[in-house]
């Protein structure tokens, strides 16, 4: 199950309130300085920041040119 382009367009990282990117079953936030990554299961993303992860800079980057936004 993935989640609908208009939801994505709406939902934003809780920490940053900066945009989400979906990246295969995540949502990583486009914030250099959080880099948090959100899981979604069964189609239902967990943007609660204490579930959440933060990304090393070489992955942010690497996830963030994939999706155009470096």
């Amino acid at each position: 199950m993935s989640i609908s382009k208009e939801l994505l367009e709406i939902l934003v990282c809780p920490l940053s309130k900066a945009p989400l990117v979906l990246d295969g079953n995540t949502l990583v936030s486009t914030d250099k300085d959080t880099r948090r990554r959100y899981r979604i299961e069964d189609g239902i993303p967990d943007l609660l920041i204490e579930d959440s992860e933060e990304l090393d800079s070489a992955t942010w980057t690497e996830i963030m040119k994939k999706h155009g936004k470096s």
